[in-house]
């Protein structure tokens, strides 16, 4: 693998990693409101 492709890799790596990071807060912020919506009840 040249340092290039090896740069690109990492760097792909790195936006998936971003991605799965704001989906996993967007669900913990998801169950979160929902609790406090079934609290309220």
């Amino acid at each position: 693998m040249t340092p290039e492709e090896e740069a690109e890799f990492k760097r792909r790596r790195s936006a998936r990693n971003k991605v799965l990071g704001l989906v996993l807060l967007g669900f913990v912020a998801l169950f979160y409101f929902i609790t406090i919506v079934r609290m309220g009840d």
